[in-house]
């Protein structure tokens, strides 16, 4: 699963989202934020995901979409529920995922993260597929980047956010990682 040197994952499909821009010089890629999401919300296998990643979601398909008009937002990549990883950015590129976040002490965590999506919800538990998807993806951004840390999007955003969810396995996630990198926290104050 090697990345390449634009960025690239040559093991996932790539589909371009514009709602992407240069990091700021000198930020160092050192946390993965870990977040979910469906579209519609708790529907999943649609194109909702990535009509939203790619600025094409009609407003109109669903009562929830009226919600998402003139949303600009992308994650670095997306694991679906069988396991099938999309990438929307190149890891050196900044992704517009954290939103208004703060990482111990250090705001605007877009500056230096990789953001990935789970296809699912708070409330759902995630796949075996999207587990091993998600290990053998981390393991590979780790060995590519001076990751430190990685922490859920709750964690950058408390009182804003709350996904991955509770029916995300952090313990299982992290007991397949090669060093303790999981940092969750509920001190960090929302900008």
């Amino acid at each position: 699963m090697p990345i390449d040197a634009n960025g690239l994952l040559d093991t996932a499909q790539f589909i371009f989202s514009p709602n992407h821009d240069e990091r700021p010089e000198g930020s160092a890629i050192s946390l993965l934020v870990i977040h979910s999401i469906s579209l519609p919300p708790d529907e999943f296998g649609g194109n909702g995901v990535i009509e939203l990643f790619t600025n094409q979601i009609d407003p109109d398909a669903h009562p929830y979409y009226q919600n998402l008009r003139d949303l600009r937002v992308s994650a670095h990549f997306f694991i679906r529920r069988d396991g099938a990883v999309i990438q929307f950015v190149p890891c050196l590129k900044r992704a517009w995922h954290a939103g208004a976040s703060c990482w111990q002490g250090k705001e605007r965590c877009n500056d230096f993260s990789i953001g990935i999506e789970l296809e699912g919800s708070d409330d759902t538990p995630f796949t075996d597929a999207q587990y091993s998807a998600l290990l053998s993806l981390t393991r590979c951004i780790c060995d590519h980047y001076p990751i430190e840390h990685i922490a859920g999007h709750a964690d950058i955003a408390p009182g804003r956010k709350t996904d991955p969810g509770s029916c995300f396995d952090w313990d299982r996630y992290g007991s397949g990682l090669p060093r303790n990198l999981i940092r969750r926290s509920t001190s960090n104050t929302p900008t």
